[in-house]
């Protein structure tokens, strides 16, 4: 029986060190699974892994489900997993529907990345980087969000971090919600903080990173990126929902 294929899903970006980013994730978490990443018309390895998005660039999730098949022509079984860092409309509505439209009959979805625990250490560990120091206050910068569970995601995840550096974690948010990250910075500047960081809550570099180096901060860590751990969570995800797509095929 052929390996259900991992259909990595991503937001898209017109950033080229984004779209970068995401190319080299899927690659690395193909190594991670002993394969090569698949091109569209190249014979599907065992198992295949492809990219899609859900906004600004393509191909869509429902163009790659629609594109998984065998040398007999019969469809592949497929895990979708989306790369998201919270779960909001993407993950609740675009998935789903993108699901839908591909008229695959055999497809599994895995929850999104995040928040995780490891999300939570490679954050730790980009913010030692940036020269945070036991001390310094930190500020939790996401994209933002009008999902009120994307919302909660964000505090979930921002609660792991502050667990992680054993400090409180101010959020502050890029784009969508209030505060901004630059007034959280300010307040914590006014309340008598001496050196503000920002923790980013980004996978990848574009203008949502560019926007925290104006915030006013000490220092802004580096996105989440293509990580050792964030390529086994994902790795993770695709072997739970595959052995159980298997095995409901199998029934």
């Amino acid at each position: 029986m052929t390996s259900p294929a991992l259909v990595l899903v991503a937001h898209g970006t017109r950033s080229t060190r984004g779209v970068q980013m995401i190319a080299a994730l899927a690659e690395a978490v193909a190594r991670e699974l002993g394969v090569a990443v698949s091109g569209r018309d190249a014979e599907l390895p065992d198992p295949a892994v492809r990219t899609a998005f859900v906004d600004v660039l393509g191909p869509s999730p429902a163009e790659v489900l629609r594109d998984l098949c065998d040398t007999a022509g019969d469809s592949v079984p497929a895990v979708v997993v989306p790369a998201f860092l919270a779960s909001g409309y993407h993950v609740y509505q675009d998935v789903p529907r993108e699901v839908a439209e591909s008229g695959h009959a055999a497809v599994a979805v895995t929850p999104a990345m995040g928040p995780d625990p490891a999300l939570a250490r490679i954050m730790t560990m980009r913010l030692r980087a940036a020269g945070w120091r036991p001390g310094d206050a930190v500020v939790f910068a996401a994209a933002g969000s009008s999902d009120a569970r994307a919302r909660q995601d964000v505090r979930r995840a921002a609660a792991m971090l502050a667990e992680h550096l054993d400090t409180p974690v101010r959020i502050g948010y890029i784009a969508t919600g209030a505060p901004r990250v630059a007034e959280v910075v300010a307040a914590l500047r006014e309340s008598g903080s001496e050196r503000v960081f920002v923790a980013s809550y980004l996978l990848a570099h574009g203008l949502f990173q560019q926007r925290l180096h104006d915030a006013g901060a000490d220092g802004v860590a580096e996105p989440i990126g293509v990580h050792p751990a964030v390529v086994r969570l994902i790795a993770d995800r695709y072997r739970a929902a595959a052995r159980e797509l298997v095995r409901t095929r199998a029934a």
